[in-house]
């Protein structure tokens, strides 16, 4: 058969090439098994004929695995039943999608075995594959997406579950990460590697009897250790141990130090193996011990101290000093070199009796058999304030003599040359600091490398080939001081082999990549510079002493004690139930279930279910779940494929009660694309069937006459079906007229559309796989008129825009109903409660029983007006029969008579002929003779009808529509609805002098600043029920919910609310309350509703509301000269129009009461205030919004002089000065200079009037950045720019063009103080105190470190009023 290339280098017949016909399969195949090559894809594009176990056998031999050997699973996922590997089932059929779709596989492990690697004498391996020693080199850090961090530079790994079940080759086991613990699983891999240590653990016996065992830490060790060798897995988990620690979920996210960790474990340790042979382990192990000397140089007296020591600290780069030392060997030769204490550190020689020079140093007394150093990489930068990693290049070899670093001392030849350690020059201690563990230093036993065992001058020193340590660890960090990543190169003692232990990833290194953590960083020790450098490098070193006698070799499984071998048996039966459950879980469909239960209603659960179940067995399991039992016969329940989202049900299964859930479900997948529902039936009814490809369509049946809409009724249609077919099946299901019925389609939110072309098919209309329609089949004549003008129309835009909103009110009123006007028509005989004794408002219910009453009578008579055909005349043009009475707030406030007013009915009849006939007419009736400030910023009026309802009911539920014809009044029984007008024209009344002032700037509306309909075309509803008794957390007497439009504006909003509150629309606020229980204050007027929605809550609290053109202004008081000089004091109210003088003696009555600040007008100024920084001065005949810019939550200045004013115009500069004293080192308080102008000769001059400095010897700079310009005193002198050659302020390198500025000044010939490096050094140590403090210089704020700590009692206590 001929054969020709196609694509993705595969050979196939030339028949098959040249048919046109036949589509191919991309698969792109992840190999999961490998580390290395976890980040790799293999692309293959076959024809979709081929079969999956050609698929399997191309797979193999691209990869380079043992056909057979491995798993292919759908990919993304983890819990996936692998592919046939056997069937000849074509790709086309098994769910794979063919021309250039991509189908994602991935390459796992079969029956948790790795897949085995193909020889190359076999041929069978892929020439792109790796080699064994390329697959198994893995060293440092992980790619981004495969590694495991401890910080946020890190993320974590993206393996597949399945991927460590299995032994890496090298057949060592893996640790995982559980979030930020890479530091601990570097630490435990270590340990395991050290034979001495997992030996002695393994001879500690656990007693059950006398412990927990969750929270024995040496047993949880002990475990973790026999898992480590023997588990199959790739990795383990180590929960285990870090819930024995005491620890939660939290400390997972906790980033600690390594060289921390190892401290406070062995310590735990210790305390745990008291009185056990293992008590003495970790010193006989790890400690070694030094000498802490200082000898007199004059008399040879020495003063010793003997100190132990668990691992030895040693420094990358002294303080002070750019260049890094090179190997351990010089930072060793450093740690014990002596430094010479004379002059100013002479010592006090008890024996001379007299301060002497003298020699300061340590000398190493023994060292312990496993060597422990620590590389002091993390410092901290007092130039920056930061803290910094050094990532200089520090060698280590794989062989250390210590022999050198026994006795360096010459006492010929004193060494002046400073220790290189900080610590060192700590009297009495070595390095207490970094050698936390303080042991007896009584006479034992210790297996040591002892070189001063009777603590005299005497010294036995040992075979210098007793000396000689090996290297068999290096803790590697990766990252910066502010996080990263630990991970461990561990030597393995049984074959000399080198593996880097990177979290669940175990893979061989070489003595290249050892050498590699080196380091390799030059340069200036600035914080930046590790940015430039590998930030890969060595932190920890263990070696172990090269002694044949002692060196120890690992137990194998056959040598372990009997209670290990029980652990080990135990720890392998509880591996192969979590196999067993592994697979269980991995051919098991979870999939979403809702049940709409005849009693609970829609209920949602997780339906887990084996895939060989049938779908009658599975219908059994839910029946269950769904605790049907008793409510419904198990035969009146079936499963349904359900879209949740859309709420649709896409097709029933009848049928198919046998067939199995796997192939029912498309496959075992982690998520499916659709739900189950599980529904049931009454007996006497019959499950309807639903087949793929019909649509569900929710019908809502409108009533026009009581203005309802009727809750859903499902049906199902086809996408082909006409428009008259639809209806028909409408009609039948909902028992209406199919000839006179109007269908409209809510394609989107709100977004209604008229179905009235008759051939038109659903589809073109825009159905979906769910929609929603509303269907009105009345005789009126609404279906005449335009769609957007007719009934139907409005009532469906008011139902789609309103919203339910919870509104709490007060607790009480400021004042009864008799301090407040009613706009009452004259001669009703309604009355009003003026008594307070009974509260300041009626009940909801009374007040919606009385607005009942009055709906009554007045649909009354608008009927029979309407009957009579009489309402275009004049007569019947008057407020008592308009159809659409715009009701506005009921309450005005009156004098001390409680005058009743009047209201204008003319302007309802302006309204009613512009929207009949566009014309206007009618004159105005005589206002009210008061009005209050709500009606003078809120344009309210009130006609004569609606006075005489409010006055009964208080009714502010209101129902806007501009339209001209009249229409039927809802019967209001239930909704005590009202239906009323807005008026297109405002009442243009008197305006005080800030009134005028700029709206607020808010979302656009179509409404005016007091709610009215600019367009005067929509609906405004507005309908309040009392809260329901069945909510405890509300109160029903002081809670209202209201039905509201939400394209109301807040003004109009507020007017409604009035008789609720009991107070007008000035005398309270509104605050919108948040989930969280935030409330924070709604004071645009002009602003709709619409960012509220449905039960969002509303708190009402009483106090005076900001008018048109008010702003609320914070005031902070200027403190120039303190530490903290911004301080706050009050909030109050500033308006457009008021001078700045007015604003002040409102503001000081204000302070006096609230701060107790009793202050004159003209001892005080406002300034501007930016941040924290000070501003321009505001003069007392400035006027906000004129000569000053304000907005809301404005922020404003309030500083106390101490004499008048001087600043009168806006020519002057006030300027704050600093005098500078370079004899002294210090600085004088801030002092403020007017200027009359901008001239340098001028501010000269007036420094030297105010500090005596002769005018030739004054010099002055610019501070740098904002008030108050902080700099180091170390830096002031020489920094700033000291005299720039300008003659004006306003130039650079000034531009001083605003009050404010912050200029220093100093005498010239003042010399500065002589500072020795140490005061230099103390003084700068102060000076970044005092700038970090203040805030300035600062820039960088890490997250608050967490102290590692080991709970020995398994857990902190908890504090019972903690929260």
């Amino acid at each position: 058969m001929e054969m020709v290339p196609s694509e993705g280098n595969q050979f196939v017949s030339k028949e098959i090439q040249n048919a046109a016909e036949e589509p191919r399969v991309l698969c792109i195949i992840q190999d999961t098994t490998c580390a290395k090559r976890v980040n790799e894809r293999l692309t293959l594009n076959l024809p979709a004929s081929t079969t999956l176990s050609t698929l399997y056998k191309d797979v193999a031999q691209k990869a380079g695995y043992v056909s057979g050997t491995l798993a292919l699973v759908w990919g993304n996922t983890s819990d996936m039943e692998p592919l046939d590997h056997n069937s000849e089932m074509p790709l086309s059929d098994s769910g794979f999608e063919p021309d250039g779709k991509r189908n994602f596989l991935q390459l796992t492990d079969k029956d948790g075995e790795q897949p085995q690697i193909a020889s190359d004498e076999s041929g069978t391996a892929d020439s792109s594959g790796l080699d064994d020693s390329s697959q198994e080199r893995f060293i440092g850090p992980l790619p981004r997406d495969a590694t495991a961090g401890c910080s946020g530079d890190y993320s974590s790994p993206s393996y597949s579950y399945s991927s460590i079940l299995s032994k890496s080759e090298t057949g060592y086991v893996g640790l995982v990460n559980q979030a930020m613990t890479c530091y601990l699983n570097s630490l435990l891999q270590t340990l395991f590697m050290t034979p001495e240590f997992r030996n002695a653990l393994y001879n500690w016996e656990f007693e059950e009897l006398e412990e927990d065992p969750v929270t024995s830490i040496p047993f949880q060790l002990q475990r973790l250790f026999v898992l480590l060798q023997t588990s199959k897995k790739r990795a383990i988990e180590t929960t285990d141990v870090t819930r024995s620690f005491g620890w939660d979920s939290s400390e997972a996210w906790q980033q600690h130090d390594i060289q921390e960790l190892c401290r406070v474990m062995f310590d735990a340790l210790e305390q745990k193996w008291k009185q056990t042979e293992q008590a003495d382990l970790i010193n006989q192990l790890y400690q070694g011990k030094l000498k802490d000397y200082v000898r007199c140089l004059e008399c040879g007296y020495e003063s010793v101290r003997i100190d132990t020591y668990l691992d030895i600290p040693l420094v990358i780069r002294p303080f002070g000093v750019s260049q890094a030392y090179g190997s351990v060997e010089e930072a060793l030769q450093a740690f014990v070199q002596p430094e010479t204490l004379d002059g100013a550190n002479q010592y006090f020689c008890e024996r001379c009796k007299k301060k002497c020079d003298a020699r300061k140093g340590l000398r190493f007394l023994h060292f312990p058999y496993l060597l422990t150093l620590q590389l002091k990489r993390f410092d901290f930068d007092y130039t920056t304030m930061h803290r910094i990693k050094l990532n200089d290049r520090m060698t280590f070899p794989e062989e250390l003599d210590m022999s050198p670093f026994i006795d360096m001392e010459d006492e010929k030849s004193p060494q002046t040359e400073s220790c290189t350690d900080s610590g060192a020059e700590n009297e009495g201690s070595c390095h207490s600091d970094q050698m936390s563990n303080d042991f007896s230093t009584d006479d034992c036993v210790d297996e040591g490398i002892c070189l001063d065992s009777t603590g005299s001058t005497e010294r036995v020193l040992k075979p210098k080939s007793m000396l000689n340590f090996e290297l068999f660890s290096v803790m590697v960090h990766s990252g910066s001081a502010a996080g990263g990543h630990y991970y461990a190169c561990i030597k393995s003692f049984s074959d000399g082999q080198w593996y880097s232990y990177n979290d669940q990833h175990v893979s061989k290194i070489t003595q290249d990549d050892i050498r590699k953590t080196h380091g390799g960083s030059s340069g200036n020790r600035g914080y930046y510079s590790s940015a430039f450098a590998s930030s890969t490098n060595a932190y920890m070193l263990i070696y172990r002493l090269k002694d044949p006698s002692r060196n120890a070799k690992y137990l194998t499984v056959e040598d372990f004690p009997e209670h290990i071998k029980s652990l080990v048996q135990k720890e392998k039966e509880s591996e192969e139930q979590e196999k067993r459950q592994r697979e269980i879980e991995r051919n098991t469909c979870k999939i979403k279930l809702f049940c709409m239960h005849p009693v609970k209603l829609m209920m949602e659960s997780k339906l887990e279910v084996h895939k060989d179940k049938t779908l009658r067995e599975a219908t059994e399991m839910a029946y269950k779940m769904m605790e049907l039992d008793g409510v419904a016969a198990l035969d009146c329940c079936r499963l349904v494929k359900y879209d949740e989202f859309h709420e649709y049900l896409e097709r029933s299964y009848e049928g198919e009660e046998d067939t199995l859930m796997g192939l029912l479900l498309g496959g075992v997948k982690s998520s499916y694309m659709f739900d189950l529902l599980l529904e049931t039936r009454r007996p006497e009814q019959v499950f309807q069937p639903y087949k793929p490809g019909e649509v569900m369509v929710k019908v809502h049946v409108v009533d026009l006459k009581s203005e309802t809409i009727a809750s859903p009724i499902s049906v199902r249609a086809y996408l082909n079906q006409t428009i008259t077919e639809f209806k028909q099946l409408i009609a039948q299901a909902a028992g209406l007229s199919a000839e006179a019925m109007r269908v409209v389609l809510e394609r989107c939110y709100n977004d209604l559309r008229l179905l009235y072309v008759p051939n038109k098919t659903l589809k073109a209309e825009g159905f979906f796989r769910s929609n929603k329609v509303f269907v009105e089949s009345s005789e009126s004549t609404d279906h005449q008129v335009a769609f957007t003008d007719s009934v139907l129309w409005k009532l469906l835009d008011r139902h789609g825009n309103t919203i339910r909103l919870v509104v709490l009110l007060p607790e009480q009123s400021p004042g009864t109903l008799a301090n407040r006007t009613l706009c009452q028509k004259v001669g009703d005989d309604a009355e009003v409660p003026l008594d307070g004794s009974n509260g300041n408002r009626k009940s909801v219910e009374a007040i919606l029983e009385e607005s009942t009453e009055k709906l009554k009578s007045l649909s009354l008579q608008r009927q029979q007006q309407q009957q009579q055909g009489s309402s275009n005349s004049d007569s019947q043009k008057s407020s008592d029969t308009s159809d659409f009475e715009h009701i506005e707030s009921p309450t005005q406030e009156a004098d001390s008579n409680s005058s009743l007013c009047i209201a204008a009915d003319n302007r309802e009849l302006e309204n009613r002929t512009r929207a009949t006939a566009g014309s206007s007419g009618g004159a105005s009736s005589d206002p009210c003779e008061e009005r209050s400030d709500s009606e003078v910023n809120n344009d309210r009026s009130t006609s004569s009808v609606d006075s005489d309802i409010l006055s009964s009911s208080h009714s502010s539920d209101t129902l806007c529509n501009a339209d001209s014809g009249p229409l039927q009044l809802a019967n209001g029984l239930d909704s005590h609805s009202i239906t009323s007008s807005r008026r297109s024209k405002a009442h243009e009344g008197k305006k005080e002098t800030w009134d005028t002032a700029e709206e607020d700037s808010g979302t656009d509306s179509e409404y005016d600043d007091n709610g009215k309909s600019k367009a005067g075309s929509r609906y405004l509803y507005f309908r309040v029920e009392p809260c329901s008794q069945d909510d405890p957390a509300l109160d029903a007497q002081k809670c209202l919910v209201v039905h509201v439009d939400k394209r109301i504006t807040l003004a109009a909003f507020k007017q409604n609310l009035e008789p609720y509150v009991g107070v007008t629309t000035t005398q309270f606020k509104v605050f919108r309350v948040y989930a969280n229980n935030q409330e924070f204050e709604s004071v645009r007027l002009n602003e709709t509703l619409s960012s509220f929605s449905d039960d969002n809550k509303i708190t009402i609290r009483l106090g005076r509301a900001l008018k048109k053109g008010e702003y609320r202004v914070k005031v902070y008081q200027l403190l120039v000269n303190e530490a903290e000089p911004c301080k706050f004091l009050v909030d109050t109210v500033f308006a457009k129009g008021m001078t700045v003088r007015q604003s002040k003696e409102e503001l000081l009555p204000q302070l006096k009461e609230h701060c107790k600040l009793d202050l004159s007008i003209d001892s005080v100024r406002l300034r501007k205030k930016t941040w924290k920084n000070p501003g321009t001065v505001f003069l007392d005949y400035h006027v906000y919004e004129e000569d000053i810019s304000i907005s809301s939550n404005w922020e404003v200045f309030m500083e106390v002089l101490n004499e008048p004013e001087k600043m009168k115009s806006m020519s002057q500069l006030a300027v704050l000065t600093r005098r500078w004293s370079p004899a002294t080192m210090k600085l004088g308080p801030f002092q403020e200079v007017i200027l009359e102008s901008s001239s340098v000769e001028e501010l000269k001059e007036k420094l030297s009037e105010m500090s005596a400095i002769p005018l030739e010897n004054l010099d002055f700079a610019k501070g740098r950045g904002t008030f108050p310009c902080d700099i180091s005193v170390l830096e002031i002198h020489q920094d700033l720019d000291w005299n720039p050659k300008v003659s004006t302020l306003n130039v650079w390198p000034l531009y001083i063009c605003d009050d404010g500025a912050v200029v220093f000044y100093r005498d010239s010939t003042e010399e500065p103080m002589e500072l020795s490096e140490d005061e230099r050094n103390e003084l700068m140590k102060k000076e970044s105190s005092r700038l970090l403090k203040t805030g300035h210089r600062v820039s960088y704020s890490p997250r608050k470190e967490k102290a590692l700590k080991i709970y020995l009692d398994g857990g902190p206590a908890k504090d019972p009023g903690q929260d």
